[in-house]
């Protein structure tokens, strides 16, 4: 993925197309791939690890140098996509909504929507969102489904159930836990909300299919890691895993560019 989405992120169907699933990427002998699979040194877990947040383009350098050293794995990724960006949002109720707004979109639609939608209801907050009609809503091009997700978190919002200032600071356990109460956010969004507009370092999402995919192609595993092989290898990348994961979709969307003689 050479870019996040212009609206902050898109679901994984949407960043890699379904026909991922098939193992048909990359072909053998493609150009820049290791011939031998390369592999992580394993690192002792840590009982308890300092928070880190990634800010600036520094942090995300600072990372990557950390997952040189530690894995040729991410090495290999790194040296065919280089540095990843930084994809930071704000956080806060526009920072969680630019999430489901942007999910399973390509890029150009997912910005259409987004800008639809602001425009409409600004400014954006959890109150216009439940005052709006579902007319306006569709209108935007919101489907049902985003348009429910969008009501359940204005108005987990507007009852204090969902604080989203107090997650800021929260450990992620809570904030995972918080985010997962409101009906419509699953794993996927609590970790990328996490990743992109907390700032996480470590926050990983290992349900993302894109990241199945690239791992295993960067690691010469198959066309496809499942979720907890994925989780298994990420272990050695703390407390970088969201550095990690941008490498990764990075490396994908190179390894893409490869296969379809398209400028990185």
């Amino acid at each position: 993925m050479a870019a996040m989405s212009g609206v902050f992120a898109r679901g994984v169907e949407s960043r890699f197309p379904r026909r991922a699933r098939s193992g048909r990427l990359p072909p053998p002998g493609m150009p820049g791939l290791f011939t031998r699979a390369p592999s992580c040194r394993t690192m002792p877990r840590a009982k308890k690890r300092p928070s880190i947040i990634i800010q600036n383009d520094d942090d995300v350098r600072t990372g990557v140098r950390a997952l040189r050293r530690k894995c040729a794995i991410l090495r290999h990724a790194h040296d065919i996509a280089g540095d990843p960006p930084l994809r930071r949002r704000e956080p806060g109720f526009e920072g969680l909504a630019r999430i489901i707004v942007g999910q399973q979109l390509s890029i150009a639609s997912a910005a259409a929507i987004w800008g639809r939608f602001e425009e409409a209801l600004r400014p954006l907050n959890a109150a216009k969102v439940l005052a709006a009609p579902d007319e306006l809503l569709r209108a935007a091009g919101l489907s049902g489904g985003k348009i429910k997700t969008l009501r359940a978190i204005s108005t987990a919002v507007n009852s204090g159930q969902l604080d989203l200032d107090a997650l800021e600071t929260a450990p992620e356990l809570m904030v995972h836990e918080s985010l997962r109460q409101v009906s419509g956010i699953g794993p996927w969004t609590a970790d990328i909300y996490l990743m992109f507009c907390l700032g996480r370092a470590d926050a990983f999402a290992p349900g993302d299919l894109a990241l199945q995919i690239a791992a295993a192609i960067a690691a010469k595993r198959g066309d496809r890691l499942s979720l907890g092989e994925l989780e298994e290898l990420a272990e050695t990348w703390r407390p970088w895993r969201g550095v990690a994961a941008r490498l990764l979709w990075a490396y994908y969307a190179a390894v893409k560019a490869q296969k379809s003689g398209a400028p990185v």
